[in-house]
């Protein structure tokens, strides 16, 4: 999902996986501790698992991502 938007991302994660209620993390991936409270505002900058690992519903996702206009 790297390079997409927060939003997108996690929608895609959700229509992977056919459940609505799927989950994911993220975090800020500046370092600075920032919530993603509009997730349509941040770009995913990387991932775990990594992309192309297999994950099942007990797999934590999370994507660390950064503010639009920012380098991951």
């Amino acid at each position: 999902m790297t390079g997409t938007v927060l939003q997108d991302a996690q929608d895609a994660m959700q229509a992977l996986t056919g459940d609505p209620f799927f989950v994911t993390l993220s975090e800020d991936a500046s370092g600075q501790g920032r919530m993603q409270l509009m997730d349509s505002n941040w770009i995913v900058c990387s991932q775990t698992p990594a992309a192309g690992e297999e994950f099942s519903e007990d797999t934590i996702i999370t994507f660390f991502a950064v503010k639009i206009g920012e380098t991951c």
